[in-house]
């Protein structure tokens, strides 16, 4: 027990260290993507965070098999690095012993993966949906940034304000959009904007105060100019229809009554990830022995090759299952034929240790001699 629990932190604190930095990558890239967003008014501000933590479990329901791959490949390098594990083996402890140990960081990962990829991660998609979809229904008004010309993306309309309070008052406004019947540009210019709502036919309305209009066609000298005190115009909302029906999103139970091959191949997909995590380990029980002579990262960089093949492939497969050109029993064969591969390399590991070790590896000596 004192050997599991050993051989159980090394790994998990490697994995931890490993997911950390990949979850703070993959969000960072995320946030500054939705930052964008926020900056040019298609984002409410207020809502960033908000995405972030419902996006989480998706990205964790990926980065934590990874995690656990690159976990082992780094705990168990160490140990033997530092001979930690040949005196375990002088010990008593054999190969099969060794992978019945890693199972049971495997299995716990397995789990959480599971109810991430299952459960939590479908909530989050639909709440984030939800988000997104509330956004694209804002009007025109609620998406303005002060100091920022804005054109609304279901329309030829460009405003602009120099301020907006809390309240909703606007400062110096300017409209700029054209007559579809003659095709002639309407230009607005105010000194001051606030907004009317009509609850019964939900409808809103800028109401601009102190004002000029002017509508004409460019290059021509038919321009009329209007002076108003009050004038109001219909703010038109940007979607009027809210979609829920993103797959990604859909409940597990939904995906189980179906006989979608876009739900049947993510309903494998989801139900698959758990098992990735006990193959990766599998593969990265032989993967992670190494000679001290070689260096801990001696096998880093063909493991990483193996598995970006396993997701990969993996990835592809499910795409097709999703159009319909397989079946979903294909993705299960993915992982019997990765599984298959880990079995390989357990029983005969000697054999490939050896053979792995006859590749002349390129060092700088080597690199130096060639280009001298």
């Amino acid at each position: 027990m004192i050997v599991f629990r050993y051989l159980a932190r090394e790994v998990l604190l490697s994995m931890l260290a490993v997911s950390s930095v990949l979850l703070f990558i993959i969000m960072s890239g995320r946030f500054v993507r939705y930052l964008s967003k926020a900056a040019v008014g298609e984002l409410d501000p207020s809502v960033l965070f908000s995405i972030m933590l419902y996006r989480l479990p998706g990205f964790l329901e990926l980065i934590l098999p990874l995690g656990l791959f690159l976990g082992f490949l780094l705990g168990y390098g160490r140990l033997y690095l530092e001979s930690e594990m040949t005196v375990l083996e002088a010990c008593g402890m054999s190969r099969r012993r060794l992978i019945g140990f890693s199972m049971g960081p495997a299995l716990f990962v397995a789990v959480i993966v599971g109810l991430l990829a299952t459960v939590v991660s479908p909530y989050g998609a639909s709440e984030t949906n939800k988000i997104f979809d509330d956004q694209e229904s804002r009007s025109e008004l609620e998406s303005l940034v002060p100091g920022r010309f804005q054109r609304q993306s279901n329309s030829a309309r460009v405003t602009y304000t120099d301020s907006v309070s809390k309240n909703g008052l606007l400062g110096m406004t300017f409209i700029a959009d054209r007559n579809k019947t003659n095709d002639r540009v309407r230009i607005t210019l105010a000194e001051s904007g606030d907004t009317l709502t009509d609850t019964e036919r939900d409808q809103r309305f800028v109401i601009l105060a102190n004002g000029y209009r002017y509508e004409g066609l460019p290059g021509l000298g038919d321009f009329v100019e209007l002076g108003f005190a009050k004038y109001g115009s219909e703010i038109a909302r940007k979607n009027s229809e809210i979609r829920y029906d993103h797959i990604e999103a859909l409940p597990t139970s939904t995906l189980w009554q179906s006989d979608k091959p876009k739900y049947r191949a993510q309903l494998n997909w989801r139900l698959s990830l758990p098992v990735l995590a006990i193959v990766v380990t599998l593969l990265a029980v032989p993967l992670s022995r190494v000679n001290p002579r070689q260096g801990r990262f001696a096998r880093l960089v063909p493991s990483i090759i193996i598995y970006l093949t396993y997701i990969s492939i993996l990835s592809s497969v499910t795409s097709s299952v999703g159009e319909g050109a397989y079946s979903p029993l294909a993705i299960w064969v993915v992982h019997l034929i990765f599984a298959g591969f880990a079995f390989n390399m357990i029983v005969f590991g000697a054999f490939w240790s050896r053979l792995y070790n006859q590749i002349p590896m390129p060092t700088l000596s080597m690199l130096w001699k060639k280009s001298s």
